[in-house]
């Protein structure tokens, strides 16, 4: 299995990207690797290690300032747009980056494309839960505007991730809502929840963003406005209250005393609560996998998103989305 990757993306980029790459290398002993980005840059990282390592040299790529629609057309020879070609032309299995997310989305869309029977790709990372299992947010941003069809199409990916991936033989597929009770929220949702309960997936019904760390569901379906919202406000509680828990802990030599013993608990808490363990956002819904690492990846959150592609190219997610959608749209339960 060969695995493109865009060693120019991301806050820590390439260093961290490439700690990642050898760890993965290290640990998957038939992965194969392309690093697309600056060579002189990337040399010295890879202490003298390349053994199933390909460099594929470009001196562009593509900022977090960048517009990302502008970015994509115009940067043709940027580290991203070459790593997503390098998928698209088979060379590479999967993509991943820590770059700019709109434009890893947009390099998708443009130059992978969507995978037959999809309407709109959905951007979906795992998240944290208070028993360590984590759920899968689906959209956080592809699709700021949804239809009830894209919200039964997210809830349909997501299953056959959990499925396929996470091991799940039966995911709890949640709609996220104002309330618990059927009948609530807007017009979208109301005709979602509707078409999520006839498709034969075990839907829990609608889910509250407060209960969503409780582990209520395995998969929770959004429209992208609301399932960013979710995820910006988990990701911003989760760093205030580790900051203001290092300032109380520190505050007084007492305080001091009761942190050295308590230590590894919070370690532990910690751990938990650690995005880099679930791996990257997954862009659903393409004709190959497109993985978006965080942007402040450190090199064990990049090789968890490593995993994460090299699980979905292992497992076939992307052809068993296409024939799970095509398979209901044949039986009437979806759009065509």
């Amino acid at each position: 299995m060969k695995l493109a990757i865009d060693a120019m993306g991301g806050d820590h980029a390439p260093e961290n990207i490439i700690k990642g790459s050898l760890l993965a290398l290290h640990t998957f002993k038939d992965l194969e690797l392309i690093l697309i980005g600056d060579e002189e840059q990337i040399r010295p990282h890879l202490q003298g290690e390349t053994d199933r390592i390909e460099v594929m040299h470009t001196d562009e790529w593509i900022t977090s300032e960048d517009s990302p629609v502008k970015a994509v057309r115009r940067k043709k020879t940027s580290s991203m747009v070459l790593t997503v070609r390098e998928v698209k032309e088979g060379r590479a299995d999967a993509a991943i980056s820590a770059g700019n997310t709109g434009a890893l989305m947009t390099a998708g869309l443009l130059i992978v494309g969507r995978a037959k029977g999809i309407e709109r790709p959905a951007l979906s990372p795992m998240l944290p839960t208070k028993n360590g299992d984590g759920f899968l947010l689906l959209d956080v941003g592809a699709n700021m505007e949804a239809k009830p069809s894209h919200l039964l199409q997210y809830a349909l990916m997501g299953n056959v991730y959990m499925k396929n991936v996470r091991g799940l033989e039966k995911p709890r597929i949640g709609l996220l809502n104002v309330g618990s009770e059927a009948g609530k929220g807007t017009e979208l949702t109301k005709q979602a929840y509707d078409l999520i309960e006839e498709s034969g997936l075990h839907f829990v019904g609608n889910v509250e963003a407060r209960d969503l760390l409780e582990g209520v569901a395995d998969v929770v379906v959004a429209d992208g406005f609301s399932g960013n919202l979710v995820l910006k406000s988990v990701e911003g509680t989760a760093i205030s209250l580790f900051s203001i828990l290092k300032r109380e802990l520190t505050s007084s030599l007492k305080n001091k005393m009761a942190a050295a013993i308590l230590k590894p608990a919070f370690k532990k808490v910690k751990n938990q609560m650690d995005y880099s363990e679930y791996g990257g956002a997954g862009l659903f819904g393409l004709r190959a996998p497109v993985i978006k690492a965080h942007g402040s990846s450190d090199e064990r959150a990049f090789f968890s998103a490593i995993r994460q592609a090299k699980l979905m190219v292992d497992e076939e997610v992307t052809a068993t989305i296409s024939s799970e959608i095509e398979r209901l749209q044949q039986e009437g339960e979806l759009e065509s």
